[in-house]
């Protein structure tokens, strides 16, 4: 399975980034985004940065790989997506019949 990772850049040419989640390291391409500023966060998908994230989101999704690795050891994994719960999921915009 992959995943995107939310990544923070630590340093950039412009054309790759270093980025880190989590204390690792790894050099990201950043051809798909347009040269964003060291401290931005970004989804990393197979060593490609693919869009910025805000902080929030940045750090809903890393609730969510841990709930993720919650789940796979047999634990409960309700408290990594609080913002799911109690609530009906809804459909994005450009999915919708309006």
């Amino acid at each position: 399975m992959c995943l995107g990772l939310p990544m923070t850049i630590v340093e950039t040419d412009g054309v790759s980034a270093l980025c880190a989640f989590r204390g690792e390291q790894r050099r990201v391409s950043m051809l798909l985004l347009s040269n964003p500023p060291v401290g931005t966060h970004v989804l990393v998908y197979i060593d490609t940065a693919i869009r910025l994230l805000d902080e929030e989101e940045a750090r809903l999704i890393g609730a969510a790989i841990d709930g993720l690795g919650a789940a796979l050891d047999g634990e409960d994994c309700d408290r990594f997506f609080a913002d799911l719960i109690d609530r009906e999921p809804q459909l994005p915009a450009h999915l919708r019949s309006e």
